[in-house]
């Protein structure tokens, strides 16, 4: 566990006890190490994740549970790129997967039908695309190198059709810009290809920006959606925002095939709001679903799920979803739930 900065630590803390709950009426149990990395480790060491800790991450644990990564005292964000973007290249983590799922009613900001549920997820491409920073500044002139490999568009909408099929879901939505952006025609190709191989899946194509319109629109007639690196980090936030906001999503970035993998709430550091207790931890405990799920567990995943609706159907909200209760109220409702 890298419970990190501003929120982290206090959103992972209130989650801790919750897993352990589910985990426990399950019949397993989970070893939880503490480890110092984070902007105030940063600040006092200069290290940010040294090579004996990337290869203790790598060789000797199941999963990792992160808080959040991000500090003004580090304006350059050193730390979170080192730790957060190096354990997923380096980790080969090509999947980051965002469940956007709207657990209830009043929670959205759109005027929906009653019969009208948000249950979709993104597969987002995690170690390609523009995030791998290659590109030169010279003058005015600053350019940005996109990187789309065979190998790498083709393994994000393999697992997307395969987390279809073993999920059962009929709809599998690509998502790219191939009509503005040329290169992008390999999603075309190795997404066709692909989807002939599941005949029992329907296929279909959005334009990026003509998705963001639909999203808004009819959000539920979306099942999986797979993009790119950058496509997807926007509109995971898009479908964050349909749902209750930030403080209620949930990632993980995984290798289908793995054991564990990194899992993260996706709200972020929010140093404004540390240490009052007002941050949400909803996303920390869904996000411990995901990890415990992924680890062999989806009884006890379910189990957490339920026990975070049904808390927030009882009231139980901080005040980014409307609600006054404190991080410990929130946390409290849940671990009841159980």
């Amino acid at each position: 566990m890298i419970a990190g900065d501003g929120i982290g630590p206090e959103v992972i803390e209130a989650a801790i006890p919750i897993i352990d709950g589910a985990s426990k009426k399950h019949g397993f149990a989970i070893l939880w190490e503490r480890l110092p990395y984070s902007a105030h480790h940063y600040l006092q060491t200069k290290e940010t994740l040294p090579d004996a800790a990337f290869h203790h991450l790598r060789d000797d644990v199941d999963a990792i549970l992160l808080g959040a990564l991000g500090d003004p005292r580090v304006p350059g964000n050193e730390h979170a790129r080192d730790i957060l973007l190096g354990l997923r290249f380096k980790l080969d983590l090509y999947v980051n997967f965002r469940p956007v799922v709207l657990l209830h009613p009043d929670l959205t900001p759109l005027r929906l039908p009653p019969v009208s549920p948000v249950d979709f997820v993104i597969f987002r491409e995690n170690t390609e695309g523009q995030y791998l920073g290659r590109g030169r500044d010279s003058g005015d002139e600053h350019i940005a190198e996109e990187v789309n490999t065979g190998k790498g568009v083709e393994r994000i909408i393999r697992a997307a059709f395969e987390w279809a099929r073993s999920h059962r879901k009929t709809r599998v939505t690509m998502s790219d810009k191939s009509n503005a952006i040329p290169t992008h025609k390999i999603w075309q190709e190795k997404f066709k290809a692909i989807a002939a191989e599941y005949p029992g899946i329907q296929s279909e194509h959005r334009y990026v920006d003509a998705l963001a319109l639909e999203l808004v629109r009819e959000p539920a007639r979306f099942q999986v959606i797979v993009t790119n690196n950058l496509y997807g980090d926007i509109l995971s936030d898009l479908g964050a925002g349909l749902v209750g906001g930030l403080g209620v999503a949930a990632s993980a970035n995984l290798h289908p095939g793995r054991r564990g993998g990194l899992f993260e709430p996706v709200h972020g550091s929010a140093p404004s709001l540390a240490g009052k207790g007002m941050a949400n931890p909803v996303a920390a405990v869904l996000t411990g679903a995901l990890m415990v799920e992924q680890l062999g567990h989806p009884d006890a995943a379910r189990d957490l799920e339920r026990a975070v609706t049904q808390a927030l159907a009882a009231g139980a909200r901080t005040p980014d979803v409307g609600g006054t209760s404190t991080t410990r109220d929130v946390a409290a409702a849940i671990a009841a739930g159980l």
